[in-house]
């Protein structure tokens, strides 16, 4: 059996990257980048989930299609957000359309859009014409669900909350609606109505009403004709009656508009997915944009082949604007310190396991060559995690280091530098150390994770030494946002590489800006910053509570007790 054919309603998967991930994702030259990422990243998970390299990204040539709102001027008129362009896309987002259409070009995925058409149409007619196809139709728009047709390898696969997935295929519809076809689908969210696309249905009617009025009388002009005579069977109550028979022609219209067009011209664009992506058109692109890593990722999925990336940006984005440094020779710990990041499979740091690290040195204000891990944790990375650094399990057990040996690599590594008197910097750092520790204890390379405390060097955290600095600047205090505040340019946040860097840059910064915190050895601010951690941990728990009684900050440092 061949592979599925991976339809994507590409403007919902858009939509959602955009608002998932930050907006101080960017490229070198400043411009957001985060729907574009986010999109790559998704395409990749696609691709290992499905075993499918064969994608078409349909698109919205018209969000508001005349003939739709000649039918229900409502459609979606409460998206609008900007009358002038009618439109609903914000500006931060619109302005990546055209690298997402760059991108895709340059991955040879087919852009399938028809002037004057919505992506439903088009993935409508796909699913009408391409009869023989085993069709996944990507998207978060319940309307496909009516899609669905008994005895075709049709299904939805819709992303949930916590990067769940959901698929859905006509088998699935009678346990979660109820209905048992994508037919009697569409007809039940006629009856619902939907707001989200301003379609009204009747008041009082939700899904369980719908399907059973639908599954009593045959269907939705059954139930509209049961109605007007006055019938009471099935749910039929005299307030249900009036409410069908007061807004018949407003229900029949939402019908017809959720109605997709089968008639189109879709077969260039089906007989386009799964041609070879231009390599150094895409690598070029990811250069340009800041998106190496996401880049690669998508070619490595649709090639299966290994996508070399130096781990350092290119020339143009490793260079963030201007960061006062020591001058050479100057006394002081600035002068020469290890930068230091993990990626995990999660958030808690006492069970979160590592999935790569990355240490950075810096001498004389000047990053140095790096040492990078990409390890295999031995468990399953979540998806929720997974698209966060976008580390899948596929390719950290082809491509990773057990933990087992990348532990004690690290470990050893740390070691030197308390031998050597060379600080360790990081961001909130207290998370990385935590988790090192307790995987070191896990494998036995330590006999318990406060052991690793005998083993650090002087540890300067940039998150408790900003808030020393400057106590009362307002806003979040995030790698990124302390990035935008200094200067700092952060290329593909979330990378190991990438945020240790910047972690780095970040101390020289403020170095830079703090005569204070330059002027003081490595170990004496080594030692203030555990009775800074603990005022400022009491202070936030002091506001949390004030909404949250039970809200609990941690001050431990430069390790987090387990509780």
């Amino acid at each position: 059996m061949t592979s599925p054919l991976l339809v994507l309603d590409t403007p919902t998967l858009y939509y959602r990257a955009f608002h998932a991930l930050p907006d101080t994702l960017r490229s070198p030259q400043g411009r957001p980048v985060n729907a574009a990422k986010g999109l790559l990243d998704v395409l990749c998970q696609l691709v290992d989930q499905w075993g499918s390299r064969r994608l078409v990204a349909v698109m919205d040539a018209d969000w508001r299609p005349d003939f739709r709102t000649a039918l229900l001027p409502s459609y979606k008129a409460h998206r609008i957000t900007d009358d002038a362009r009618g439109t609903e896309t914000p500006p931060d987002l619109e302005a990546q359309l055209p690298l997402i259409f760059d991108a895709l070009s340059a991955l040879s995925i087919p852009i399938a859009e028809v002037p004057g058409t919505e992506a439903d149409d088009v993935i409508a007619s796909i699913v009408a014409q391409c009869l023989d196809e085993d069709i996944v139709i990507v998207s978060s728009d319940r309307d496909l669900l009516s899609l669905l047709q008994p005895q075709r390898r049709v299904r939805v696969h819709r992303p949930r909350t916590g990067g769940r997935w959901e698929t859905t295929g006509a088998a699935e519809l009678p346990a979660l609606f109820q209905v048992g076809t994508g037919a009697e689908y569409r007809a039940l969210a006629a009856l619902r109505g939907d707001p989200s696309d301003g379609i009204p249905g009747a008041p009082g009617i939700g899904d369980k009403t719908a399907a059973r009025l639908i599954a009593g009388w045959g269907g939705l002009e059954e139930v509209l004709a049961a109605a007007a005579r006055g019938e009471k069977d099935h749910g039929l109550s005299p307030k249900r009656r009036e409410a069908l028979v007061e807004h018949a022609d407003a229900i029949r219209a939402g019908h017809a508009v959720m109605e997709g067009l089968l008639d189109l011209e879709v077969a260039e664009f089906v007989a386009g997915a799964g041609t070879a992506p231009d390599r150094d058109r895409a690598l070029r692109l990811g250069a340009e944009q800041g998106l190496e890593r996401s880049i690669a990722r998508a070619l490595a999925a649709l090639t299966g082949e290994t996508v070399q990336v130096r781990s350092a940006p290119p020339a143009a984005a490793a260079a963030p604007a201007p960061v006062p440094a020591p001058k050479a020779g100057a006394p002081g710990w600035a002068q020469r310190f290890v930068a230091f990041d993990l990626e995990t499979t999660g958030v808690d740091p006492h069970s979160a396991r590592i999935v790569s690290a990355s240490l950075v040195p810096f001498e004389g204000g000047a990053e140095r060559p790096s040492r990078n891990w990409l390890v295999d944790p031995g468990v399953e990375i979540p998806e929720a995690a997974q698209r966060v650094h976008g580390i899948s399990t596929e390719r950290v057990r082809a491509e990773g280091t057990p933990a087992a040996e990348a532990v004690p690599q690290l470990l050893a590594a740390v070691r030197s530098l308390r031998e050597s008197g060379t600080p360790l910097v990081g961001h909130n750092i207290v998370y990385d150390l935590t988790v090192l520790a307790a995987e070191a204890a896990r494998i036995g390379v330590l006999p318990s994770p406060a052991a690793f405390l005998d083993l650090l060097p002087p540890v300067l955290d940039t998150l408790v030494l900003d808030k020393q600095a400057d106590r009362f600047r307002r806003g979040p205090r995030t790698l990124e946002a302390l990035c935008g505040h200094y200067g700092i340019s952060l290329v593909d946040a979330h990378d190991a590489y990438a945020d240790a860097r910047a972690a780095g840059l970040l101390a020289l910064g403020l170095a830079a800006a703090s005569a204070e915190l330059a002027g003081t050895s490595a170990e004496d601010l080594h030692a203030r910053q555990i009775e800074w951690k603990r005022t400022q941990a009491a202070g936030l728990q002091e506001w949390l509570r004030r909404k949250r009684p039970d809200a609990v900050v941690s001050g431990d440092w430069p390790l987090e007790h387990d509780r």
